[in-house]
């Protein structure tokens, strides 16, 4: 199946006019990435407009101390709006992207997509989403990083992330650069979580054991967190 074919399964692609798509059917590109393959780097030119197809690509930056942190994550059917806003404003890429697993992206030219926005109400609509999304997205991670200990990001990583049967197929390093803290870190956090029977940690993968009472110690370690936050404030 072409790029085009896969893209028009979602629903922006869909709405397109047969102009449109005879553009796309011309000038969209189809990338294949294996885990952990890295698809843009930091400084680097954004060629054109990322839609992942299958999988999952990662945004990320690093600290000073060398030490990964995600940004956002890109799901089928989505686009990568810092690209977007690197195509538009002529800018070099501020990040790393990295493909979480097997993954498949569709690559729209910049010249084209450009093209594309200006006659199309399904693009704009789709960039505007992008945009709006990765506002919100952002503004709950800088909400999590300064209202949260490690432990209550780590415990809300996993109520997001696991799947309907629980869940959660990943490793501490994974699970560190999204956290933004080391590996020793998170393997402490699990080990507290498993010994309280919360989870079960298995190679490469984590199991919600107790659903309810996951979600109790979420809530319970984020009031702590407010309230300690909110205590030198009451003292003066």
């Amino acid at each position: 199946m072409q790029a085009l074919g896969e893209l028009a399964l979602f629903e922006p692609f869909s709405r397109l006019s047969a102009n449109a798509r005879s553009l796309l059917n011309q000038g969209a590109l189809r990338q294949n990435a294996a885990a952990g393959a890295s698809i843009m780097h930091k400084g680097q030119p954004a060629s054109g407009a990322y839609v992942v197809l299958a999988g999952r690509l990662r945004v990320y930056t690093v600290t000073p101390t060398g030490t990964e942190a995600t940004l956002y994550t890109v799901n089928p059917g989505e686009t990568c709006v810092l690209a977007l806003n690197c195509l538009f404003n002529d800018l070099l890429y501020p990040a790393w992207v990295q493909a979480e697993g097997p993954t498949r992206v569709a690559i729209i030219p910049g010249p084209l997509y450009r093209q594309l926005f200006a006659q199309e109400s399904a693009i704009q609509d789709l960039t505007v989403h992008a945009l709006s999304s990765l506002v919100f997205r952002l503004m709950a991670e800088l909400d999590a990083i300064h209202s949260c200990n490690h432990r209550q990001r780590l415990v809300h990583h996993i109520l997001l992330h696991a799947s309907s049967e629980g869940v959660l197929k990943t490793t501490q390093q994974a699970l560190a650069g999204h956290l933004g803290t080391t590996r020793e870190v998170v393997a402490r956090l699990i080990q507290g979580l498993v010994a309280e029977g919360y989870i079960r940690s298995q190679r490469g993968q984590l199991t919600i054991r107790d659903l309810f009472g996951l979600r109790r110690q979420q809530g319970g370690l984020l009031a702590q967190t407010r309230a300690a936050a909110a205590a030198p404030q009451l003292s003066r």
